[in-house]
């Protein structure tokens, strides 16, 4: 190594994704790791992680370990890129407005956002280019990002000087001592990092919108003016970006949800409520039989528990007061406090405690399409993504220690039997604990067992996953299960949490072999996650286009003139009968414009019946978005369409 990595003569190790070991000395940065892996590797990189903390590449390094050299490829490389995106859009916007007063700007899934307090300035989306260009300006220059640190009080007494509350705010929070800031250029700010090395490389940005956001979440506080943007190290990615905008804009559920007849939220019933419509109904339902067909065949019990429970229920699980804030008010009903149901979970615990249960019952696993209720901001609410009441397709696993790692496998697989079903692939996470003792329940011990066992059923069946300290339950570890939709979006849907604190909390046993009472280890479980949220992605993975098997319609019969009437009845009671949701469109219209119709409603097969079809007992069919297929024997088409329902066929453009 060149002198500059040895400030010390201290050695360390740092083991790469391939398992490979290097030693530099004490001081090197993730830059110096880089360049000695390859020059290539040096520019495109973008930050380190190191044991999970992702660092800029500049960074002194003090101690080895796991490290990773993120590209624009990864995950963390994305998030070092748009964190200094913000901090660029919050430099625009301090050239252009001055005496803005700045909030926080974090980047996110697709992109970044700042909160700013433009005071009586009114900001909108006709703005946006005109920051845009500036940003685009700044970024040209190439200003390096560079941490410096300062003392917390005079951190205090700088953003008092400038009459700064959010800033000032933020300082509450943090522990004393240093402060760390990130300078690029003229502008300066409160910053913990990560970033990349220099502006340079953000060379496209888009401007997407502006929102209404309170600080800190706070419909108490002052409403500030968030706006969103995303960048690219390259031109052509922001246009593959805005062309899948484009497409999603298409599929967005709120839009075709209602058009097609799935659901519908109405103001005389409540924000965030939907009303399932007959479409829509049947499509969930739909879901929910394949789900509790492949649960019972698992050995799964199902039950049904009320929408309300008593507060003390909710206090013994701590579901109340610790996520007070996002459920409805208690309310009081003959001298006692019930609430909403926010979690189906106590619930389930008391049917479990309700009768003696031996080490030979288990596992118990209970299941439920369990609706709940949690309070959300007007402003947070989204079609179907985002609602204050939802079905989750709730289990809950009582069993053994020993029985623990095999079930974790077992509600594994069939989450992943689940999402293949929709032909979508799906990132794994292993959420566990920080060192933030105060953000979780139960004794350090059981959890430290919890995640050693979800990572040991992890890597006996070869699944390929991240690990996110900090994002963990407060009850225990989990698996979270990243699905990917038709655009790539990623969406977190379902679940799979080990939990020894419950079994605490309501004193739950089982008698062991011994004679002796043990406590059972539970497991929460939900595929779906919640059944509104799944289906919004659906309409927009699909598009509207369900495979047939889960289409709300399956078949509509067209016949060509009023004399052949009989016919399409004749043939739409033989489909029903034999489970097929059909229809006959016997109005006087044309032809042509019963086909449109059919095609604009996205079901999946249109059977044209005339003269031809009648004498040889057959059917013309078209098929959504391909047209006509051919004629077809009226039975060989019902056994094409049973077995297309039978075995799930998906969309060939799915």
């Amino acid at each position: 190594m060149a002198e500059s990595t040895s400030i010390t003569d201290q050695k360390l190790t740092f083991i790469f994704p391939d398992g490979s070991r290097k030693s530099y000395g004490s001081g090197v940065t993730g830059l110096e790791i880089a360049k000695s892996i390859s020059g290539r590797l040096a520019r495109e990189a973008l930050s380190i992680t190191l044991d999970n903390q992702v660092l800029d590449l500049h960074r002194p390094l003090t101690t080895g370990g796991h490290i990773k050299i993120n590209t624009w490829d990864d995950e963390d490389g994305k998030f070092a890129f748009w964190h200094s995106s913000a901090h660029v859009l919050a430099e625009a916007v301090e050239a252009l407005y001055p005496g803005v007063k700045l909030g926080i700007g974090p980047p996110i899934e697709q992109g970044f956002y700042y909160d700013i307090d433009f005071g009586d300035r009114h900001v909108s989306s006709e703005d946006l280019p005109k920051i845009e260009a500036k940003m685009q300006e700044l970024a040209k220059q190439k200003n390096s990002f560079e941490r410096f640190e300062i003392p917390k009080d005079e951190a205090i007494r700088h953003y008092k000087e400038k009459n700064d509350p959010y800033k000032l705010d933020l300082l509450k929070g943090l522990d004393d001592g240093t402060i760390s800031f990130y300078k690029q250029g003229e502008f300066t700010d409160l910053c913990r990092g990560p970033h990349i090395p220099d502006t340079g490389p953000i060379k496209a940005i888009k401007l997407l919108s502006t929102a209404g956001a309170y600080w800190r979440g706070d419909n108490e506080s002052k409403q500030l003016t968030r706006i969103y943007g995303i960048s690219f190290p390259k031109k052509s990615m922001l246009d593959a970006f805005l062309n899948q905008l484009e497409e999603a804009k298409k599929r967005d559920h709120k839009k075709l949800g209602p058009q097609l007849g799935i659901y519908m939220i109405d103001r005389m019933v409540g924000s965030g409520l939907p009303l399932w419509l007959p479409k829509g109904t049947t499509l969930r339902r739909t879901l929910e039989a394949f789900l509790r067909e492949e649960q019972i065949r698992r050995g799964y019990e199902e039950v049904i528990t009320p929408h309300i429970g008593n507060l003390e229920l909710y206090r013994t699980s701590g579901h109340y007061p610790y996520y007070k804030d996002s459920q409805f008010a208690p309310m009081q009903v003959d001298d006692e406090g019930y609430l909403l149901k926010p979690m189906n979970c106590p619930h389930h615990h008391r049917i479990y405690d309700h009768e003696m249960r031996s080490y030979r019952d288990l596992p118990v696993r209970l299941a439920e399409f369990g609706t709940v209720y949690r309070y959300e901001q007007s402003g947070e609410l989204n079609g179907l993504s985002r609602v204050r009441g939802f079905t989750q397709d709730d289990a809950h696993i009582y069993c053994t220690n020993d029985q623990l790692k095999g079930e974790i496998i077992h509600c594994i697989e069939l989450t992943q039997f689940v999402f293949s079903t929709f032909d979508m692939p799906v990132d794994i996470r292993l959420s566990f604990r920080d060192e933030n003792d105060e953000k979780y329940g139960g004794e350090r011990k059981l959890w430290d067992r919890a995640q050693r066992e979800i990572r040991e059923a992890a890597d006996e069946i070869g699944l390929d996953y991240k690990v996110a300290d900090g994002e963990a339950s407060f009850y225990g570890p989990k698996i979270d299960f990243i699905i990917h939709d038709a655009l790539g979006r990623k969406w977190q849907l379902g679940t799979v949490q080990v939990d020894y604190v419950m079994p605490e909390r309501f004193n739950l046993t089982y008698v062991g072999a011994d004679n002796q009472k043990h406590r059972p280890v539970i497991i929460h479980r939900a595929p779906f996650g919640s059944m509104e949220r799944f289906t919004s992605i659906l309409i927009e993975h699909f598009a509207g286009n369900f495979p047939v098997w889960l289409s709300p319609q399956q078949a509509i019969i067209i016949p060509v003139s009023d004399q052949f009437n009989d016919l399409a009845e004749s043939y739409r009671r033989q489909l029903a009968d034999a489970g097929i949701r059909v229809a006959s469109d016997l109005r006087g219209e044309q032809i042509g414009a019963k086909i449109r119709n059919a095609e604009t409603r996205k079901i999946p097969y249109m059977l044209i019946v005339g003269e031809k079809e009648q004498k040889n007992q057959s059917v013309s069919v078209r098929k959504h978005k391909k047209g006509d297929i051919g004629s077809f024997n009226f039975s060989e088409f019902l056994s094409i369409i049973k077995k297309e329902v039978d075995d799930k066929v998906l969309p060939d453009d799915s």
